[in-house]
């Protein structure tokens, strides 16, 4: 007997990205997420959060073995770009390896400044391999909670 399912095709486009981006991480490793990834620009690709948070925004880069010192903050007009590079240590280079998941090598990470982050007043500090920089935001560009009226049962009780 048959049976009849709804055609889902963004469903399985979905799956047909994930057995892609699988594909190219078997065949080019972690180059592609940063290849895919905006603003990238090198070997390998660290994760980066940016958020506001008390009046702050907020940027926290993943650089596990990376020496701060390899590190490179720089912001030109609106642009933040956060360069460095995570060495190999020569002693591993030289491993039996089994299996190596590790990138090494530079990196580069651009990213556009939201409007009213104050980017003269940013402050920068690294712990346990997380770069994080905070920037005050200006309160006019922070979010605004807007209330939003039921009118409905207004224009109803008008009515009768």
């Amino acid at each position: 007997m048959f049976e009849l399912k709804k055609w889902e095709p963004i469903r399985e486009l979905s799956s047909i990205q994930r057995e892609m981006d699988e594909l190219f991480k078997k065949t080019f490793g972690s180059l592609t997420t940063g290849l895919l990834g905006s603003g990238f620009k090198g070997e390998w690709c660290p994760d980066v959060d940016c958020y506001t948070k008390d009046g702050k925004f907020i940027v926290h880069a993943d650089l596990p073995g990376v020496e701060p010192k390899d590190v490179d903050v720089t912001i030109t007009g609106n642009m933040l770009t956060i360069k460095g590079e995570r060495k190999s240590d020569e002693k591993t280079k030289k491993g039996g390896y089994i299996f190596r998941e590790s990138s090494y090598g530079s990196f580069e990470r651009s990213m556009t400044l939201p409007a009213g982050v104050d980017s003269n007043k940013v402050h920068a500090t690294y712990k346990n391999g997380v770069l994080e920089l905070t920037m005050p935001v200006k309160s006019e560009a922070l979010p605004k909670k807007i209330k939003v009226e039921l009118t409905e049962g207004k224009e109803e009780e008008k009515a009768a």
